[in-house]
């Protein structure tokens, strides 16, 4: 089986007999010894193969984590953060430009939060599953070739809107304007950041996230005052 690094770029192989059939392992890079999972339950498409939606995407990525948490294969090492005190705010970067994700992971540091980057989509999805995050940023192309079928994002969507309520979103872009209300509605985030204003991200979200503050506040005295707050 040919391997690839995602951290590293670093391309191997393993001779499949090396490896178990229908299991999920763990193996480190040769190279930057970042620890790789392989799962061998998982066939390549051929060009007559259904290829699947993003929101297919999610649902088998959901099954997948179900059954290595039910089994020997669940690893408690993918949980985020093993302790955080009350108070501390928490951010999931999902960027695949290392010179990007530096500049965001910077300035969302200098915002006071721990951040988590992730490889690839379905790293993403198990953080989200182990970890409400107070802020995601995601890059629309991330784990997806196309920006309209992003598996982040349709997962987001679908959760709890009590939940999704107290989560923070900003997509990072190529295709709309910063602060572009009607983009970020249309896509279902609470603001959107176009790639060459990256290098004010900080202000970006301070400024957004005073005014989605000030939205729910209304929001939430209005179901105070119905007797659902």
């Amino acid at each position: 089986m040919k391997i690839s690094c995602n951290k590293c770029q670093c391309n191997f192989s393993v001779p499949d007999e090396k490896l178990p059939p229908e299991q999920v392992v763990f193996l480190p890079c040769p190279r930057c010894k970042t620890r790789l999972t392989v799962d061998t339950r998982t066939s390549v498409l051929s060009m007559n193969d259904h290829v699947p939606s993003a929101a297919e995407l999610v649902d088998s990525l959901e099954k997948t984590l179900i059954e290595a948490i039910t089994s020997s294969n669940y690893d408690a090492s993918e949980k985020p953060f093993d302790f955080l005190e009350p108070g501390i705010e928490t951010a999931l970067i999902c960027e695949h430009d290392s010179k990007v994700l530096a500049e965001v992971r910077s300035k969302v540091k200098l915002l006071g939060y721990h951040t988590v980057e992730p490889d690839n989509a379905a790293e993403a999805l198990k953080k989200m599953r182990f970890h409400t995050f107070d802020l995601i940023v995601i890059n629309e192309t991330f784990g997806s070739s196309s920006p309209d079928d992003n598996p982040l994002l349709t997962y987001l969507e679908g959760i709890s809107i009590a939940i999704r309520r107290n989560i923070f979103v900003a997509l990072i872009s190529n295709r709309f304007r910063t602060m572009d209300n009607m983009a970020a509605f249309n896509k279902s985030v609470n603001v959107v950041i176009e790639l060459r204003n990256i290098n004010e991200i900080d202000k970006i979200l301070r400024r957004a996230m005073e005014d989605n503050q000030a939205f729910y506040s209304v929001f939430k005295e209005s179901l105070i005052t119905t007797g659902r707050g």
